[in-house]
Formats: C-alpha cells, structure tokens, sequence
C-alpha cells in the first residue's frame, strides 16, 4: 500500500479491494462510524447490527473517547484510542475504510477519518457516499458480524492538530489562524435553535461559516477538488494559511478538514470543544448572535 491512502475511495473501489485484500495479503477493515443527534431518534449501533457493509465492524464516537469530560466524545488518550482501535482488529498497516449511514452520504464518518489521522494513522480513507450510495448501487449488506481478533495499534498524538478553548480565546487577538465553522447558517447566526440543551446558537468571533453540507454534492459525494477550491474562496477561507475548524461537538467540522485535505492543506487543527464548550465557557461578549445571544 501507500504510505498515505487517498482519503476518498468509491463504492465500486472498495468491492474491488474488498475481493483483492486475501489475494494480495492487504490488511482492511471497514469500520462503520454512524453517530445520529439524539433528536433525530437512531440508534446507530441497533441499525448496524441489522444491515451494514459485509465484513464491517462498529466504531462508537461516544465509546472511543475521553469519558472524564463532561463534552460529547471528546478525543481519547493514545492509549485509549490505541486499545479501542487494537479490539477492531487494526494493526499500523492496516488499512481502514469509514462510512456512516446518513442521509447526507456523510456526517460522523469524517470524524473518525480525522480521529485515525490526528493518532499518526494514514492509511484511512472515507467512503465517498456512505452507506446511502452503497445500497443505491444495490451492493451487498448483511446482518452477521463477525468479532475481529485482536491486534496491537500504536497510536501518536499530533497535539499541533487540536486546538483548546484558551487557544481559540488567544487567538480572538492574534488571529494566527482561520476558524471556520460547520454548522448550519441558521444556528451559526443564532437564530435557529441549537441541539443540545442550555446551548444558545451564535458564534465565535471573527469566525467564518462553511455549513459541512456544503461540501457534499445531492448525491452525497464531496465535491470534486475544483469546486471545493472555489467554496473556500468564496467564504473567503485562505487554504495557504492555517485553519481551525468548529461546529457544535466537533463532529461535522471534520467534513472541513477532510475537503481541505483534498484541496492539498497541510492539515487543519480541531477545535474539539466546539461550541457547545464555547458557549459555556465565554463571556457574552464573545457570544455573537442575531437571536438571543448568552446573557448574565
């Protein structure tokens, strides 16, 4: 393989990989990575054991991550996530492959591409589509889950990668780099309602938005290079200098970094508290908003 998998693959990609793995001794695990709002009412683990792609194993952002945090599924330790990763069945040359079952074609898949790429893993590539476009092509799903054997992963934390709610406050006067925020307008401007409870929509200073679903074409595919080139341009984001990316719990905002990634950036940094800490913890001065903002 690669040193560095490509980080989109097709449906018709991963069939062919899939038959060619036994006959090349290629080590691959298909991991599927759903995560649903808790509005939404899916349980992401139940629709896996009833359909999900043959051979694919489960991976849980509310199980692989820092459970001492009172965040949603902030990032683990190189243990934690070395140990997770190590009971799926992945090695260091391993090749992984994450999808989710979204209706976009992707929303926590990113995630977890990012997830595996912030812990020194490169070969990790999303399946462009999902699960959507796999079953639209009438490839094959199963029920049967086969437990992988263990194995031994050695994770490497890039702490450059993750950015801390004190980084993101210092950087309100230095400005040493872009934040970009995935959420929808709606909630980035404060006048649509925010998921999760004691959470007022708004936005951080200084900040741009880019809805993640931008980046997906109605198909649910990311959008070639070029295109994603120009919706960064027009939002007015500088692929040549640094760039944070946000959204409400650092899930979506990954659908950033992913696209700037295609677009040749170096690697963008996560703010892994997203706004759902950011509302918490600032004062209201630094709460923008068109609705009602944070008050005293």
């Amino acid at each position: 393989m690669a040193l560095q998998a490509r980080a989109l693959v097709s449906s018709k990609w991963l069939t062919e990989a899939v038959q060619l793995q036994v006959q090349l001794q290629r080590k691959m695990r298909i991991l599927d990575s759903s995560w649903f709002l808790p509005k939404l009412r899916r349980n992401a683990r139940s629709e896996f054991k009833k359909r999900h792609i043959p051979g694919a194993a489960f991976f849980d952002i509310d199980q692989c991550c820092d459970k001492t945090s009172p965040l949603d599924h902030m990032l683990p330790s190189e243990k934690s996530f070395a140990d997770y990763v190590g009971r799926l069945g992945i090695e260091r040359d391993t090749h992984v492959v994450v999808y989710d079952a979204s209706e976009f074609g992707a929303f926590s898949a990113p995630r977890v591409w990012w997830m595996f790429r912030v812990f020194g893993h490169r070969e990790v590539s999303l399946l462009n589509g999902g699960l959507r476009t796999w079953q639209l092509e009438e490839r094959p799903v199963s029920d049967r889950y086969v437990r992988p054997t263990p194995a031994e992963f050695r994770a490497s934390l890039n702490r450059s990668w993750i950015k801390t709610y004190e980084d993101i406050l210092d950087n309100l006067d230095t400005k040493r780099f872009q934040v970009v925020d995935a959420r929808p307008a709606g909630r980035f401007r404060g006048l649509d309602p925010e998921p999760r409870d004691n959470t007022e929509p708004g936005h951080i200073p200084g900040s741009i938005n880019v809805p993640f679903h931008s980046f997906l074409s109605p198909s649910g595919h990311f959008l070639p290079k070029e295109q994603l080139q120009a919706l960064f341009a027009r939002a007015g984001v500088d692929l040549g200098r640094p760039i944070c990316v946000s959204c409400g719990s650092a899930v979506t905002a990954c659908h950033i970094a992913l696209a700037a990634h295609e677009c040749g950036h170096p690697g963008v940094s996560v703010y892994d508290g997203g706004w759902s800490e950011w509302y918490t913890r600032a004062v209201p001065e630094h709460v923008l908003s068109e609705g009602r903002g944070k008050h005293v």
